[in-house]
């Protein structure tokens, strides 16, 4: 039988038409487009749950081979109904022991669910691309990080970011902008494997993310003009064509690390091989 999924999509739909301005697809579509190039037998399911209370037809997690989690620009430590019915789902997770995997607003999850805690970054905004993630030593042996390089840039857009780990978590990378980018967290019945990073990012899509933010980063002067943010737009796409582009690698600062998808997507792929499968045939 196919393997079946909830994908938990935290965005507003007043985010959700801020994407559809730009030509951004939704965080749910991208974990979809992830979820299919790993595992193409795969079922899923959406919940929007800034839209919809109760999740597709009431079904817990117990229902599910697996759980994920995209990014979302809610904030989880506020008292907020949207945030706190995806906790107590992320708890749920936990206490009947299905898996889940999941990124920025997922990593947040994974520990708050858990007991740990999240606050603004005092440095502000991390944005575009994470530089040099280093793995931890923990992260070098663990199955999540199997090949990925010990230092490496990943595709990033976050303001929060984990102050405490809770207890059954493994910190697996961190860089000087975020100390937590990448966890594993055991908790009750359940495993958590997450990132601050977005494996499920492309190029396109994050010159698409960069136009969707555009007043936000023009305030926080990540660009000094609104044609200096247009021209960078501009190069992430071109390179998005053309990835051997020698001349845009080089400005850019992008390499394999983020254009492979076998190595961008390394840690989603090593959750489906050696939780999900591993799980599905009992071993």
């Amino acid at each position: 039988m196919a393997l079946r999924f909830l994908i938990v999509d935290g965005y507003p739909e007043e985010s959700r038409l801020e994407f559809d301005a730009v030509g951004m697809k939704y965080a749910s579509l991208l974990y979809a487009e992830m979820l299919k190039a790993h595992l193409p037998d795969a079922e899923f399911r959406y919940w929007y749950p800034s839209d919809n209370p109760e999740p597709p037809e009431g079904q817990g997690p117990e229902n599910y081979a697996g759980t994920l989690w995209p990014g979302c620009n809610l904030t989880i430590y506020d008292d907020d109904r949207r945030v706190t019915r995806q906790i107590e789902y992320a708890r749920k997770g936990y206490e009947v022991g299905t898996p889940a995997f999941g990124s920025c607003w997922g990593v947040q999850m994974a520990a708050v669910a858990a007991g740990g805690t999240v606050k603004k970054n005092p440095k502000g905004r991390e944005m575009g691309l994470a530089r040099k993630i280093r793995l931890t030593t923990a992260g070098l042996e663990h199955p999540m990080m199997q090949g990925k390089p010990p230092v490496f840039n990943g595709y990033i857009s976050h303001l929060d970011e984990i102050t405490s780990l809770p207890p059954g978590a493994v910190l697996l990378a961190g860089n000087d902008f975020t100390h937590v980018q990448a966890i594993a967290v055991r908790h009750g019945k359940g495993v958590f494997w997450g990132t601050q990073y977005h494996p499920e990012y492309d190029l396109h899509e994050m010159a698409r993310l960069v136009q969707a933010r555009a007043h936000k980063l023009l305030d926080a002067q990540f660009f000094r003009t609104k044609e200096d943010l247009e021209a960078y737009v501009a190069d992430l796409e071109a390179l998005h064509s053309e990835p051997h582009r020698k001349d845009l690698r080089w400005r850019l600062d992008i390499d394999d690390d983020v254009l492979a998808p076998e190595v961008r997507q390394a840690e989603f792929r090593n959750w489906i091989d050696h939780v999900i499968l591993k799980r599905s045939t009992g071993e």
